[in-house]
């Protein structure tokens, strides 16, 4: 299992195709496995890699909370899709020594003690009471974006690929299309719903324009509560 390289076109190309289907390296919710595969990045993915991009800046916004992030962090080797070998440069041995200080974007990588442990199971513990107590209503809202290319030779598929590649707890896209602004250039206007107390439009915002090659600007066409 690996990646290849990730420090690499071809292996950021790997991982962006073993993310099409996913919305994490492991599960369905941010863990250590998202941690070691992120620190084996040295940089955003180009925005045509729009799954691995998106996966990117989704678990950078963890940064402070990796240390409570359920999970053992693992060789980058035993991720990944089968077949695949890891040959990532500079990439941890399965067992590190103890002289060990490579430097990583989420600081130290030292093995977490038994201590850790049960304060992580704990934490998880306590989400899911606070989880459970939450009224059964759900507050959501219909919205209706305006996403605006570059100009009349933006690939607009490409545009909407990259658009529903965003995936988060609470967002549902709906449908789209392209409407014309002028001298030949096209907007995509696409529907989502979302749960109010999980995705906001600046969090849409945000992702949305990281496609920088693609995306000029976004904005709220219509917004209901529902």
């Amino acid at each position: 299992m690996g990646f290849g390289d990730l420090k690499s076109a071809s292996g950021l190309k790997v991982l962006n195709d073993f993310l099409s289907d996913r919305s994490y390296i492991e599960g369905f919710v941010p863990s250590q496995a998202d941690v070691a595969v992120f620190e084996a990045i040295s940089a955003p993915p180009p925005s045509d890699l729009c799954h691995a991009l998106r996966w990117f800046n989704h678990i950078k916004s963890y940064q402070s909370q990796k240390t409570s992030l359920p999970g053992v962090k693992k060789p980058l080797g035993q991720y990944g899709p089968a077949g695949v070998a890891d040959t990532t440069s500079g990439s941890a041995p399965a067992a590190a020594s103890d002289d060990d200080d490579d430097i990583d974007l989420f600081g130290s990588d030292e093995e977490e003690d038994a201590a850790a442990a049960k304060l992580k199971e704990e934490r998880l513990a306590e989400y899911a009471a606070k989880k459970a107590k939450k009224p059964a209503l759900i507050a959501k809202s219909s919205i209706l974006l305006d996403v605006k290319p570059w100009d009349d030779e933006t690939d607009m598929a490409k545009l909407e690929e990259c658009v529903r590649s965003i995936q988060m707890d609470g967002l549902l896209w709906g449908q789209s299309k392209l409407v014309p602004v002028g001298y030949g250039i096209k907007k995509l206007q696409i529907g989502c719903v979302v749960e109010d107390d999980k995705v906001g439009t600046d969090l849409l915002e945000e992702h949305i324009t990281a496609f920088e090659d693609y995306v000029q600007s976004m904005d709220v066409a219509a917004f209901n509560k529902i």
